[in-house]
């Protein structure tokens, strides 16, 4: 259910009826209609959903961070790039609504050991043991 309105039906509705029940940004992003290649990312999801009835198991590789998650990805698997490698997203029908990048993070957690001589001005003159 998105919405009140279940799964099967979104899939089935038309783009219009389906801008109204997202959110605002995503609304004004999808009506001033997608860039070439989200185009090109919804073709490439569109033969991967052909290949994945077939019984292939497909992984659409993308740069796309921005994309909106519409109801017709839902089930597939997208390798979303997070600037160092691609990371992969199942996704899901809590997804819907938002954007591939939120699921690709672009930063890791940075744990520093402990500093080493020289590190400061202070630890210049620590006798070594």
């Amino acid at each position: 259910m998105y919405r009140g309105v279940p799964l099967s039906e979104l899939v089935r509705m038309n783009m219009d009826s389906l801008i109204e029940l997202l959110p605002t940004r995503r609304r004004r992003t999808l009506k001033r209609g997608l860039p070439s290649r989200q185009k090109k990312l919804l073709v490439k999801l569109r033969n991967a959903r052909k290949a994945q009835r077939k019984g292939k198991d497909v992984v659409v590789r993308t740069h796309c961070r921005d994309m909106v998650i519409l109801p017709e990805m839902v089930d597939l698997t997208i390798a979303v790039h997070n600037g160092k490698d691609f990371q992969r997203v199942k996704i899901l029908p809590q997804m819907i609504g938002h954007v591939l990048g939120e699921f690709s993070i672009t930063t890791r957690r940075v744990s520093h050991g402990n500093p080493g001589i020289g590190a400061t001005k202070s630890s210049a003159y620590v006798p070594l043991k």
